[in-house]
């Protein structure tokens, strides 16, 4: 028997899951905050961010003006999301893709667009928008050489802030039942923030509007000044906000204050929603957040409970393992505090029983050098005259020097020895001993109280962080055993 419904709950595309995404209230992150604070949870739209609103609206309009005929190619120059909003409406509608991105993105925003079908190409980010390697400027000489292409270019296209106008800012205003008092906001193309401002100060023209930007972008000191300045333009790492031009869909008469936050501060932020409130989400969601606590810090006596404020968070921590979720990325930028709580002391004892260390004199020729490393299956010796360490010998130098000269072996090791290994104290901290052990020889000495010295390998070290860590010993930061 077969049940029939008069409301099938079913979409004819996947066009049709763009929207109505849920408001989130946040909990631990805004302790302390004396008003209701909401997440806007953009990353369950289809393509998993923000920018599916904009993708279909774009190439919809593009249909309507005749600019997009049937079997055209979609140019467009994207940080990663806009491009997979933009492919999902190609797919449902029969269109080809072709994307310029910047080398800055992550490469699951890369590997996202090109599994939806789209060409990437990915162009140096640090150029001007002028320059012709720029994806700008690559993404309209594509458009202009590819017969039947148009290049929907999101940046001054009305169509993106219309999109918001027409969805993010009734649902805003549906989903708190008119009681949203503080909207706040990340910027890159503007289209987000000046689409959903304009809907809702429509509304309610008291609403407070705070915008959002990365030190490095232009919009902070634009929005105060109004005037564009250069010298506010450098590298800095969240993807997908501020901007170092000033795109035509960003009104900044709709924003009531501007606040900045760096990157540093963005990513903390990305993992505590993470682990704090569940939203596994990206970095501008972090920078987000993160803005908006500042500036509620700053206005906490004009608050009142009865305020509601909305934070937008535009998109999906999948685009960002390699990235913010990613530990050991995270170090390389300084963005974690690697200080372990391991010393070389430590590491020096977890070792097995070894003999005193073991040496050359510079007088001892190679050939004597070799036949001792391979005796004792080391890598690295010092050279030590006196009691004194005078220099070191490798298994690299070495075979430099005989691939150079193959009678060296006779050679005194004092005529082809290198820099004495560094000597570190025994209480050095280990995230600085790996800055010695990534040079060459790979290899450091420590020195006790009685100037006995014991050399430290990047084995011994590996060895000794396995035996450390299997007896329970902590090995991360800030109290955390992993």
């Amino acid at each position: 028997m077969t049940t029939q419904t008069s409301n099938p709950m079913w979409h004819d595309s996947i066009l049709g899951a763009i929207g109505n995404t849920p408001l989130v209230r946040l909990n631990r992150v805004t302790a302390g905050v004396p008003c209701t604070v909401l997440a806007k949870v953009e990353f369950l739209n289809p393509g998993g961010s923000v920018k599916d609103r904009i993708g279909l609206a774009m190439v919809e309009a593009a249909e309507r003006d005749g600019s997009l005929k049937p079997g055209g190619t979609i140019v467009e120059g994207t940080s990663g999301n806009t491009g997979a909003g933009v492919a999902l409406a190609a797919i449902a509608k029969g269109y080809r893709c072709i994307f310029t991105t910047t080398d800055k993105q992550s490469q699951e925003k890369i590997d996202v667009l090109r599994a939806l079908g789209a060409e990437v190409i990915v162009c140096p980010t640090a150029v001007a928008p002028e320059d012709p390697r720029s994806y700008y400027s690559v993404a309209r000489r594509l458009a202009t050489e590819i017969p039947n292409a148009v290049y929907l270019n999101q940046y001054d296209n009305p169509a993106n802030a219309e999109a918001h106008y027409a969805t993010t800012g009734p649902e805003l205003w549906d989903q708190t039942g008119g009681r949203i008092t503080h909207f706040v906001a990340t910027a890159g193309t503007g289209g987000t923030i000046s689409g959903s401002t304009r809907y809702l100060k429509e509304r309610n023209p008291a609403l407070k509007v705070v915008g959002v930007d990365p030190f490095g972008s232009v919009y902070y000191k634009y929005f105060f000044t109004r005037h564009f300045d250069e010298d506010e333009i450098y590298p800095y790492v969240t993807e997908g906000v501020g901007e170092d031009i000033l795109a035509g869909n960003m009104d900044f008469d709709l924003v009531d204050d501007y606040v900045r936050v760096t990157d540093r501060e963005t990513m903390l932020m990305t993992r505590r929603l993470a682990k704090e409130e569940g939203l596994f989400v990206g970095q501008s969601c972090g920078m987000a957040v993160a803005g908006a606590l500042q500036w509620l810090e700053a206005h906490a006596g004009e608050l009142t409970p009865d305020d509601v404020v909305v934070i937008l968070l535009p998109d999906s921590g999948f685009r960002y393992l390699r990235k913010t979720y990613n530990d050991q990325w995270m170090r390389d930028h300084g963005f974690l505090d690697q200080r372990l709580e391991i010393t070389v002391g430590q590491v020096a004892a977890a070792r097995p029983e070894r003999a005193g260390l073991v040496s050359v004199n510079p007088a001892d020729t190679l050939g004597d050098a070799i036949a001792l490393m391979g005796e004792r299956g080391i890598s690295q010796l010092p050279v030590m005259d006196g009691g004194a360490v005078v220099g070191s010998l490798s298994e690299n130098r070495i075979l430099h020097v005989l691939l150079a000269d193959p009678g060296a072996r006779e050679r005194a090791v004092g005529t082809i020895m290198a820099e004495p290994l560094p000597i570190v104290p025994s209480a050095l901290h280990l995230e600085h001993l790996s800055t010695y052990l990534e040079r060459e020889p790979g290899a450091v000495l420590v020195q006790d109280g009685g100037g006995v010295y014991t050399i430290i390998t990047k084995s011994d070290l590996i060895g000794a962080l396995a035996l450390l860590s299997r007896d329970g010993q902590r090995v991360m930061k800030s109290g955390i055993t992993e």
